[in-house]
């Protein structure tokens, strides 16, 4: 059982930094997997007087603040019309409406979870992270070293014109996932492929303009190309959802009906 000594609600990032210095003390967001822990919290540091809970979506970007929730996300008009629902779908097998209505972005990301449908997703993007003292940092440099005790502020994705994919397979309709992929297709035909909860937090494939080419004259399928150059390279385990064979077919399953998916929309 998780137990916490004191409370703060900041006023200031200055403020959250600086007690966020003392490792004792935590950043909350929803707190949603934090109560599920173990341990003592000597102060919990709560950001939501801090005007984070915002998403603005400019000609370029969509700045999205770290207590933002995961309900907003999903029901975000700009972020479902840009990745075609590839957003929605990330998130909305996460347990339930409530729990989505408490856990927030910054959370999800911040934590590096290896079962991150969020994760997942945002890397399949072209997303930087901004951190108080960090300043702006891409995403999966962020998902690779984390950040220390800095504060995640908000998280920025870029527009660019590309089509998005994303898929999940669960044991049970809200479970953790047992395999996530999130697939962007580039302007120039290149691909990025997201491969998460592998049981490890997800990582990033990308297959540029020139490698499509070149495995499209190796093989005339482009999804089953693909499918087994996923299955060849990504590193899987296992767990009690699923071994790391069935994991790392899943992998390549799930590229193949990504692209199959995205090569259908008209570039």
């Amino acid at each position: 059982m998780m137990t916490i000594r004191e409370y703060r609600r900041v006023e200031s990032l200055e403020e959250a930094w600086e007690l966020n210095q003392k490792k004792p003390n935590r950043v909350i967001g929803g707190m949603l997997w934090l109560k599920m822990g173990h341990g003592r919290v000597g102060t919990a540091i709560d950001l939501s007087g801090l005007g984070l809970n915002q998403i603005e979506e400019m000609e370029d970007r969509f700045e999205i603040g770290a207590m933002v929730t995961l309900r907003e996300l999903e029901l975000h008009a700009g972020l479902e019309s840009y990745t075609e629902g590839a957003v929605r779908e990330s998130v909305r097998h996460i347990v339930g409406v409530q729990f989505r209505n408490l856990a927030t972005v910054g959370g999800s990301i911040f934590g590096r979870f290896g079962f991150s449908d969020v994760l997942t997703m945002f890397l399949a993007m072209k997303t930087e992270v901004e951190l108080y003292k960090g300043g702006i940092v891409p995403l999966e440099t962020f998902a690779r070293e984390g950040a220390g005790r800095d504060i995640l502020v908000k998280v920025i994705v870029h527009k660019e014109d590309a089509d998005f994919c994303y898929q999940s397979v669960r044991n049970t309709k809200t479970d953790f996932p047992v395999l996530t992929c999130a697939t962007a297709r580039e302007k120039d035909g290149g691909y990025r492929i997201v491969i998460g909860a592998r049981p490890a937090r997800a990582v990033l494939m990308s297959v540029p303009a020139q490698s499509v080419e070149e495995l499209q004259k190796e093989n005339a399928n482009l999804a089953q190309a693909i499918s087994e150059k996923v299955r060849a390279e990504i590193v899987t385990d296992s767990n009690l959802r699923g071994s790391a064979q069935y994991r790392r077919h899943l992998a390549g399953v799930l590229a193949r009906r990504a692209v199959e998916r995205l090569e259908q929309i008209e570039k």
